[in-house]
């Protein structure tokens, strides 16, 4: 197989502009796209700067109700300033900062629920 990434992760959401105003304003990432695709539907894609892989935020599967993503993991260099940031800008970090042998993370929800893990893995 020649498999070389994971271009896109489609994440369900209730309300795409409020979805796009968390993963772009809150967690600073990039909006790569917000188009329209025909029948009412939209295209918006989101992506952490400077990666390739990018999340399309999605209202049209049924079989993907908002707030059923669990462990969408992001890693951070700066663990202790974004959750700093994250707290100033609203969000609640339940348990604070948790601490493996592989690292350490806060766990929090989008708006719709979805569960993210903010995480900075140790050196190995």
């Amino acid at each position: 197989m020649a498999i070389t990434h994971v271009q896109l992760l489609s994440l369900p959401v209730s309300d795409q502009d409020r979805a796009r105003a968390f993963y772009v304003d809150v967690l600073g990432f990039d909006l790569v796209r917000d188009n329209p695709m025909g029948s009412g539907a939209r295209w918006v894609q989101v992506a952490p700067k400077g990666t390739a892989t990018s999340i399309s935020l999605v209202t049209w599967f049924p079989t993907m109700p908002p707030g059923s993503v669990k462990g969408l993991v992001l890693e951070t260099d700066d663990l202790e300033g974004d959750v700093a940031d994250l707290v100033a800008k609203g969000v609640a970090i339940e348990g604070g900062i948790q601490t493996q042998p592989w690292g350490r993370f806060v766990t929090f929800e989008d708006p719709d629920g979805n569960g993210i893990v903010l995480q900075q893995t140790a050196p190995a």
